[in-house]
């Protein structure tokens, strides 16, 4: 059956943010059925609650960005994204910074904490959001379209002017295990250019290549090189997968993008959202195989794969 889930037990965890430089500390705890995953930020002795939800998105220029009552956490899609693909339903995750922790660039290692951690089946059942309806988005030659589809897939195309990156394409039925092995590990990436730019801007303080990969003028600047030769097109796939858990349901459908970013992800499910003749909201036990959890996983062994 399509329960809801959370985690087993409460996961510590501590990194520098990618903007700020500075460490953030997290805790993440079990949270009750119809919860959701809901960021507890906290400024001195002052605590908001944000909701992962899209209604409290307030910023997509470098990141997704969630925002209430004047606090913000950014960077919210790569956590997002393994809890979506894990099938974490309901989630309390505490915060004393302005940014979750970019760690290696991925999101492999919240994925081997949740692992760790173990997940518990909750009472009620899970509902989805099935797309019924194709609707689309375009800006210029980007665009993402939603069609219907027995399962969550998603479809990425990309194309940059650059030896490196070139034009990249890859579609993926979203399971934990295809997410964990060829989506989790893929790392953010930026052109040195624009991550000089960032610093010199006063962002980017804890961007390195130990959290990133970097584009030089005409190679990859990290020493171990790419994880997989289509690195990029994964981890925007990574990105959408997050992006698109905003909507507040797990989506039944296929996702198709052409140059996605934050900005057209999250136009794309406000559209959604916009457009309730185009979906339903269904409890479908047959296809909650597609994110039901797993036995526990390595995150060493899915880099191994890479």
């Amino acid at each position: 059956m399509g329960h809801q889930y959370t985690i087993n037990r409460t996961i510590q965890l501590s990194g520098i943010g990618l903007h700020t430089g500075k460490t953030i500390n997290m805790v993440l705890r079990p949270a009750v059925a119809g919860t959701g995953i809901v960021f507890h930020r906290s400024e001195g002795t002052r605590v908001v609650s944000i909701e992962a939800i899209s209604a409290n998105v307030v910023d997509t220029r470098l990141a997704t960005v969630l925002g209430k009552d004047g606090l913000s956490v950014s960077t919210v899609e790569h956590i997002l994204a393994a809890a979506s693909a894990l099938g974490i339903d309901n989630l309390h995750i505490d915060i004393d910074g302005p940014e979750v922790p970019v760690l290696d660039g991925s999101a492999a290692p919240f994925v081997h904490h949740f692992r760790t951690a173990g997940q518990r089946r909750l009472s009620q059942h899970r509902k989805f959001l099935q797309i019924r309806k194709p609707l689309m988005v375009v800006d210029g030659d980007k665009w993402v379209r939603l069609v219907p589809s027995r399962f969550l897939r998603i479809t990425c195309d990309i194309a940059f002017d650059h030896p490196c990156i070139s034009a990249q394409s890859r579609t993926v039925k979203v399971t934990p295990d295809v997410f964990s092995s060829e989506i989790a590990p893929a790392r953010t990436f930026g052109f040195l250019r624009e991550v000089e730019y960032l610093k010199a801007n006063g962002l980017a303080r804890g961007g390195s290549l130990e959290n990133a990969v970097v584009i030089g003028e005409k190679q990859i600047l990290n020493p171990e090189g790419l994880r997989y030769p289509d690195e990029f097109v994964r981890h925007k796939i990574l990105d959408a997968l997050g992006d698109f858990s905003l909507a507040g349901f797990p989506i039944i459908g296929h996702i198709k993008a052409n140059k996605p970013g934050h900005d057209m992800n999250h136009r794309m499910v406000e559209t959604l959202l916009a457009s309730p003749e185009c979906w339903k909201i269904v409890e479908l036990p047959r296809y909650s195989e597609q994110i039901q959890p797993l036995p526990a996983f390595s995150a060493e062994l899915a880099l191994s794969r890479a």
